[in-house]
């Protein structure tokens, strides 16, 4: 029997102490977890026991998110978490790695590989919108809120909504454990909090500015790509996946009839999609110095 221990801390970047949770050996090729919204690293906590054998399994929790604890003043925007995020990754050495990226996480994520395109050695793709057309009604009532009417943002952060992002769109609910939504509510309950989504919610329309920015990271670089997408999401439709092989026609694509959190339900099928995709011997060949991150 095989246990994979997971490790808990925090590092502190720049006034930033940013909590993460690590598992698997310390010389294994490193795949970053970068989690979505309402949520935080332990949205991957199942995902980690699972590939922790194979793989140095790195999550933080982006800033107003988790136990990541952020100074006063801090500018809740997609700009500021990405370079937080890039600053923990120096802090830690990591300057070769896969990247698992979910809904919020792909804002962040993109934003830091369009900088440091040599940093990712592999991308895995999860419901984590990059083209417009993904983007769904409620999607696009989200992005165009305003900071005079804030009230569609207001009514995401509820327990009701919370939950449903969970459960809905699932086939089997029973498999969705109660504790991840009761987990992202306590946080998004926490003083400050509400007012900390909002910001970040009223920023998301950067995030469709920058669309084509992050197109041309991916024509120009080409990263091994792995698209992974629950097609009953709310939010981020199943074009948004299909939308990925424009620019990346030799991306494996992966749809599962399930909702936005498609790990909760989805994770015997995945899994091994992922683990098959990242294949330990070659991401440590890439990480170790080929040309993965050079222009396509």
């Amino acid at each position: 029997m095989t246990i994979v221990q997971v490790w808990h801390g925090f590092t502190e970047v720049a006034g930033v102490r940013v909590f993460h949770r690590e598992a698997g050996p310390p010389d294994a090729p490193v795949v970053l977890l970068l989690h979505g919204f309402p949520s935080a690293s332990h949205q991957y906590r199942r995902l980690m026991e699972v590939l922790g054998t194979r793989y140095r399994l790195i999550a933080p929790d982006l800033p107003g998110f988790g136990h990541t604890e952020v100074p006063a003043g801090f500018a809740y925007t997609f700009d500021r978490l990405s370079e937080v995020v890039e600053d923990f990754c120096v802090a830690l050495g990591l300057d070769r790695f896969a990247m698992y990226v979910f809904d919020y996480g792909g804002p962040v994520g993109f934003r830091m590989a369009a900088r440091h395109p040599g940093w990712i050695t592999d991308l895995v793709v999860q419901n984590s919108n990059a083209y417009e057309e993904g983007l769904t009604e409620l999607a696009r009532g989200f992005v165009a809120s305003r900071r005079e009417d804030v009230s569609a943002i207001r009514e995401v952060l509820t327990l009701e909504a919370t939950r449903g992002q969970y459960e809905g769109g699932t086939g089997d609910v029973s498999v969705v454990a109660p504790d991840g939504w009761i987990l992202d509510q306590y946080f998004l309950e926490l003083p400050g909090r509400e007012e900390i989504q909002t910001e970040l919610a009223l920023d998301y329309k950067s995030n469709v500015e920058r669309y084509p920015e992050w197109h041309e990271y991916l024509r120009r670089y080409r990263p091994r790509t792995l698209i992974l997408w629950g097609v009953n999401d709310p939010f981020f439709g199943a074009d948004g996946a299909k939308a990925y092989l424009r620019d990346l026609p030799d991306a494996r694509l992966h749809l599962f009839d399930t909702g936005h959190f498609a790990l909760e339900e989805k994770l015997p099928e995945m899994a091994p999609l992922i683990d098959e995709f990242l294949g330990g011997q070659e991401v440590a060949a890439r990480a170790k110095g080929s040309t993965a991150g050079a222009p396509a």
